[in-house]
């Protein structure tokens, strides 16, 4: 391939409307233009990453025993009514009517679709298992849309789904899976993790999160310094230790703490320490006044809080609700004589009394609170976010908190859609059984931004070699010499004979802007073809990862190119 040929609008500045680093870099690169908010094109370099992610991604999930098939984008609301899913699914489903006036929306995922196919064509425990997957554009109408493809609305996803006749099958299925993931994103080149994770809108009993570790990452995981343990904020088991013996508490008391709403505002008015303060916080749980209590220098997990109410709507009560379920402003809530549906703990409460609390009056809160004493706690729970200061739940030792970017998730699915879309089979005896599903998503767009939010460096890029738009960038630094020229492109087809494609830039600019480009768009072996390596028979190359350079000889240059690529592709492997 030839630069010269090629389109490739690459930027010289950062583009303003560009947040991290990944959006910068390819839309610098010429890989993405934006054509409205959270919508992408791919140019001709991106569409080359997209692909090979793509390519990879479809290699193992053939290995591992799924068949491709290809679903609409666009489905009937009947479908999403049916599962339960057409209300509680939220804004992010767009909806529209066709002339007819029947309801649909742009499928942002396929459980629904894929159910409704397999119901109607499985009759009998001989059928199964069945695995299923789909390379798709799905769309999810994101309120804030951001960071290019790392948040768009609309992105290129790998989902599958398994049915199974029964646990031992879908554990067989689920385990294939999330097998498969690990040969996939190994062979990605990139540094990942697998963490256990809460199931989301989409549902199901058990989930694992495949999270490339990344600085910039959205999203923090708690990862064990000795064993496998590794779990996102919402899934992290906070490992309370027993309750011992608690001091006697002093009768409690209000005192007046004037413009005092904060945490800190409250700790540093009495001079305490900001974990002598119970803090409470009033929620929307589906329509009902509900009150969180946890440690003031905690902060209390919303998925945790979910979960534990098995709640399908959790939203945080607004200045208004707070007044009118404790007749005081935002800052003076607390638990005494405080009347809401229902009062929910985190278990670390437990360990102490004598709490500060809000007064549910202005300017006012209460000193040497005992719960079990002076209010009434419905249910305790671990709500609060893991620390570092934390041991590991499973082996106790040390945890750290990281950044990661979720790339891929499993979910053991179970019954929920099979049950509320009758998708049944009939079992050895003739006894109709629900169907047992699992479900495997990947971001196949999002694994490119993810690549390179960890791969980069103040020049551009450097991809793994196995996505690269292309693995080897030739430069040739004189296109005009014809002796040169005709070199390149017999150098390229060389190349391209070990199975490594490659592109020429045979532009004619001058080599900075070769060397820069070449940088940029993170091409990950480098090689350079001027006048005085031609005359000397060598070929300067370059490890776009490490920077380092080396000479490679023209009279045998194939063994010499392979061991010099085989040597790089390497040390991404074991890095």
């Amino acid at each position: 391939m030839r630069l010269s040929a090629f389109y490739l609008p690459t930027l010289k500045e950062d583009p303003a409307e560009a947040e991290v680093v990944s959006h910068k870099l390819m839309l610098r690169a010429g890989m993405i233009r934006k054509l409205t908010s959270g919508i992408y094109i791919y140019l001709p370099m991106g569409l080359r990453v997209l692909s090979k992610v793509a390519d990879i991604v479809r290699q193992e999930m053939n290995r591992a025993g799924a068949q491709e098939l290809l679903m609409p984008s666009v489905q009937p609301a009947d479908l999403w009514r049916e599962s339960g899913r057409w209300d509680d699914y939220g804004k992010e489903l767009l909806r529209f009517t066709d002339r007819h006036d029947r309801d649909y929306c742009l499928g942002p995922t396929h459980e629904e679709v894929i159910t409704d196919l397999v119901r109607g064509e499985v009759r009998s425990y001989r059928q199964l298992p069945v695995n299923l997957y789909q390379i798709q554009n799905k769309f999810r109408d994101e309120i804030r849309p951001r960071f290019g493809l790392m948040r768009g609305r609309e992105f290129l996803m790998k989902d599958g789904y398994s049915f199974d006749k029964d646990e031992e099958g879908a554990n067989t299925s689920y385990q294939g899976m999330y097998d498969a993931y690990v040969r996939i994103f190994s062979r990605l080149g990139l540094r990942f993790r697998p963490v256990e994770a809460d199931s989301g809108s989409i549902g199901g009993s058990f989930s694992h999160e495949f999270m490339v570790l990344a600085e910039t990452g959205e999203d923090t995981i708690a990862v064990c310094s000795s064993c496998d343990y590794a779990a996102n904020l919402e899934k992290a088991v906070v490992a309370y230790p027993e309750v011992g013996d608690i001091p006697a508490c002093p009768e409690c008391e209000t005192v007046n703490t004037p413009g005092a709403h904060t945490v800190d505002e409250v700790a540093t008015f009495l001079k305490v320490e900001p974990k002598a303060i119970l803090k409470t916080l009033l929620f929307d749980v589906d329509g009902e006044p509900v009150a969180a209590l946890v440690r003031g220098d905690r902060e209390l997990n919303d998925v945790k809080l979910k979960n534990a109410l098995d709640a399908q709507n959790v939203t945080l009560a607004d200045p208004e609700q707070v007044k009118a379920w404790t007749g005081a402003p935002v800052g003076f809530a607390g638990p005494v004589g405080l009347k809401v549906k229902k009062v929910i703990a985190d278990v670390e409460l437990r360990q102490n009394n004598s709490w500060i609390a809000g007064a549910n009056a202005a300017d006012a809160h209460i000193r040497n609170l005992d719960l079990n004493r002076d209010a009434s706690v419905d249910v305790y729970a671990d709500l609060r976010n893991i620390t570092e200061s934390d041991p590991c739940p499973k082996c106790g030792q040390s945890l750290e908190l990281t950044k990661g970017i979720e790339v891929g998730h499993v979910f053991k699915l179970g019954l929920k859609y099979s049950k509320a879309m009758n998708a049944t089979f009939l079992d050895e005896n003739g006894k109709e059984q629900f169907m047992i599903m699992g479900c495997y998503g990947i971001g196949v767009s999002r694994v490119i931004a993810a690549a390179i939010e960890q791969n980069f460096d103040e020049n551009g890029i450097y991809f793994p070699p196995p996505i690269a738009p292309f693995e080897v960038a030739l430069l040739l630094l004189s296109p005009k010499d014809e002796a040169a020229r005709e070199k390149a492109y017999e150098l390229s087809d060389l190349i391209e004979s070990t199975g490594a494609d490659c592109i020429v830039d045979d532009r004619d600019e001058r080599p900075g802007v070769k060397f820069k480009d070449a940088d940029l768009v993170g091409y990950p072996l480098q090689l350079v073809l001027g006048g005085k390596g031609l005359a000397k028979g060598v070929i300067e190359a370059k490890d776009r990862r490490t920077g380092e350079k080396t000479e490679l000889s023209l009279d045998d240059f194939v063994a010499a190119f392979t061991a010099w690529r085989d040597q790089i592709r390497s040390g991404w492997e074991t890095r």
